[in-house]
């Protein structure tokens, strides 16, 4: 991995256009499916667009982080506030050629704190595509535990597919 001189703040509508194609390399690949979180091998259509993104920055409750090098965007996590003290993490990306440096951990640890300073929360909760083995345990080493529930992923594929739910508590 490059030096990379890494730091995480709320996103602002100005970062979207840079963070979007961030989003799809990380989650679809970019041909030569670099990066070992992508999922081209599953599915094949968009992972997100800006307007969703945006809408993202627009809706209370939720906070989208971006990691960033200087002025470039390198990653984002979402996070949630599920109420009763669960928050919900989602989008954690790193840009393909930097994941493996331990970027995604600091993106999850900087997720945690704004889960519990901002909403509250005691516990963490997200959902990983189940046939993503290497991802599920990627979490299982950073705290979280499986919990045992399965859910339908949210749009219909052939096969279907279904969610592993994962939770972690705050500390």
């Amino acid at each position: 991995m490059t030096s990379v001189s890494f730091a995480v703040r709320p996103a602002e509508p100005g970062d979207l256009a840079a963070l979007h194609p961030v989003i799809e390399r990380a989650y679809r690949g970019n041909g030569d499916q670099s990066g070992w979180t992508h999922e081209a091998h599953i599915l094949s259509d968009q992972r997100t667009d800006i307007a969703t993104l945006a809408a993202i920055l627009e809706t209370p409750g939720t906070c989208l982080l971006v990691a960033h090098d200087g002025p470039t965007i390198i990653g984002c996590v979402q996070i949630t506030d599920n109420g009763g003290g669960l928050c919900y993490l989602g989008l954690l990306c790193i840009e393909p050629t930097l994941q493996a440096g331990g970027l995604g951990r600091l993106l999850l640890d900087a997720a945690d704190d704004v889960a519990r300073t901002l909403f509250g929360a005691t516990v963490m909760e997200m959902k990983v595509i189940e046939s993503r083995v290497e991802l599920i345990a990627y979490y299982q080493r950073r705290g979280y535990d499986i919990t045992g529930e399965r859910r339908d992923f949210p749009l219909p594929t052939t096969p279907p597919l279904f969610m592993t739910v994962l939770s972690k508590p705050l500390r």
